[in-house]
C-alpha cells in the first residue's frame, strides 16, 4: 500500500520517515519529496508497505500525531490526477 504523509517537518529524512513507519510493520520504500531546484523537502513524502494490514494499522496510529512539533496528516495516497498542460509563456532562454 502505498501511504501519504503530510505536514512533515522540513528537516525529516527519508531514514526517519522509514524508521517511524517500520514500529508498525515492514516497509519496502520512504521517501520525502524534495524541490527539484533547492534540494528542500516539500513538507510531505510517501511510503511503501507490502501489507495491507500492517499499513492500514500504521495509518491509524501516525495520522494525527506530533513528530518534531508537527502533527502528521497520514492517509492512503490517491493516484495523481491528470492536470491540464498550463497556458503560460516560455521562460527566457528557453526554445518551445
Amino acid at each position: 500500500m502505498d501511504i501519504y504523509v503530510g505536514n512533515l517537518a522540513y528537516a525529516t529524512t527519508d531514514e526517519e520517515l522509514r524508521e517511524l513507519f517500520g514500529r508498525h510493520g515492514a516497509v519496502d520504500a520512504a521517501r520525502v519529496v524534495k524541490d527539484r531546484v533547492t534540494g528542500r523537502s516539500k513538507g510531505f513524502g510517501f511510503v511503501e508497505m507490502p501489507n495491507a494490514e500492517e499499513a492500514n494499522a500504521a495509518i491509524a496510529a501516525i495520522n494525527g500525531s506530533v513528530v518534531d512539533g508537527r502533527p502528521l496528516r497520514v492517509n492512503e495516497s490517491r493516484p495523481r490526477e491528470d492536470r491540464p498542460p498550463r497556458n503560460r509563456p516560455p521562460r527566457p532562454g528557453t526554445a518551445w
